[in-house]
């Protein structure tokens, strides 16, 4: 019987120690996706950019896309080079950061990826559960800012 009892306390301590040690991860929800895709969309028509919008979740994996009427094709796979650039190192997509002014952009370590502006990262904190990007406005800054403001959107559900 007593052996019965600590194998028991054992077992209620032992799954209380693991559960304590499993993350918690926040998870980007399609609807959440679609919300700053059209937002972004929104914005950039706004301002009369015709534009693709890419969202991608924590996985990388395709959450949700719009290609404006009348968007160069090229957006489709520059959007997506962004999302790849922001999840592969975790910050908005650009030139490297120590490239002096005026250096030509050294090729990308990885493939698929691109240096330029226009791609976000999607936190809740300090985790990564996704990236947002926008291309076809005349410049990655002007794309940077419509994708924030798809972020900006649904800010209030990024806590």
């Amino acid at each position: 019987m007593l052996i019965s009892r600590f194998a028991s306390l054992t077992l209620i301590l032992t799954t209380a120690a693991f559960a304590q040690d499993l993350p918690t991860q926040k998870v980007l929800t399609l609807d959440v996706a679609h919300t700053i895709a059209e937002a972004a969309l929104a914005k950039c028509r706004t301002d009369g950019y015709k534009v693709t919008v890419t969202v991608v979740d924590s996985a990388n994996m395709l959450k949700a896309f719009l290609r404006d009427d009348g968007s160069n094709m090229v957006t489709v796979e520059v959007g997506r080079e962004k999302t790849n650039f922001v999840m592969y190192y975790g910050r908005p997509s650009g030139p490297p950061a120590n490239l002096a002014p005026g250096a030509p952009l050294p090729v990308p370590p990885v493939p698929n990826i691109i240096y330029a502006e226009g791609g976000v990262p999607i936190k809740v904190g300090n985790q990564l559960i996704g990236a947002v990007s926008v291309s076809g406005a005349p410049g990655g800054d002007k794309d940077a800012v419509c994708a924030n403001a798809g972020l900006a959107k649904v800010a209030d559900k990024l806590k």
